[in-house]
């Protein structure tokens, strides 16, 4: 296990929540118009059970609560993501406060899986994280059970840093892998080539 807490003395974690474009996708704030699409996509429990906060089953009460949660941003900030020039809905990402420090989280809906989108969406908001807080340090956390969230939290350029316990909703009681990103390691990957 890893010491749970890091030294985040004079870290802002506010954040503002712009609009976000990448290559394919769109991230903005989510909406209302984004409810019919975030229950068929959340409504699995394959997502749920990888994720601490996500319920299963999911339908619009718990739509509609996550879109006054993502409003207030008490906890940081929630993207919708959105593919380019169609504005189809394939999951949600965003910046979570936590006792770490700022958090990376992410979700693709099931039909999205393996193109991409998570680790597209990521090196934004890694980037957001870095360019817009005054952070040291940018934390993610995934199930050992999922390497394809562990391919993402890698390609961002996240270092390992220990094993931990994460309380889903769904799973319990699970271990987690632990990485961190410093301010550092980050100027010196955009400076040299975003992989």
């Amino acid at each position: 296990m890893v010491a749970e807490a890091e030294d985040t003395d004079g870290e802002s974690y506010a954040i503002d929540c712009p609009v976000l474009v990448t290559e394919r996708l769109v991230l903005r704030p989510p909406r209302e118009s984004d409810i019919e699409q975030l229950v068929v996509l959340a409504d699995n429990r394959h997502v749920a059970e990888m994720l601490a906060r996500m319920p299963h089953p999911y339908g619009e009460a718990e739509a509609r609560a996550f879109l006054a949660m993502t409003a207030s941003r008490r906890a940081g900030i929630a993207y919708a993501l959105t593919l380019a020039g169609t504005e189809t809905f394939v999951g949600c990402a965003g910046l979570n406060t936590t006792d770490r420090g700022l958090e990376l989280g992410y979700w693709i809906g099931e039909p999205y899986w393996k193109r991409g989108y998570a680790t597209e969406a990521a090196h934004a908001l890694v980037d957001l994280a870095f360019q817009r807080t005054s952070i040291q340090v940018l934390h993610a956390s995934t199930r050992v059970i999922n390497p394809a969230s562990r391919r993402v939290i890698h390609k961002c350029g996240f270092q390992y840093a220990g094993q931990g316990m994460l309380n889903s909703i769904v799973a319990g009681q699970v271990p987690v892998e632990r990485y961190r990103l410093d301010r550092n390691t980050w100027t010196s990957l955009r400076n040299w080539v975003h992989f």
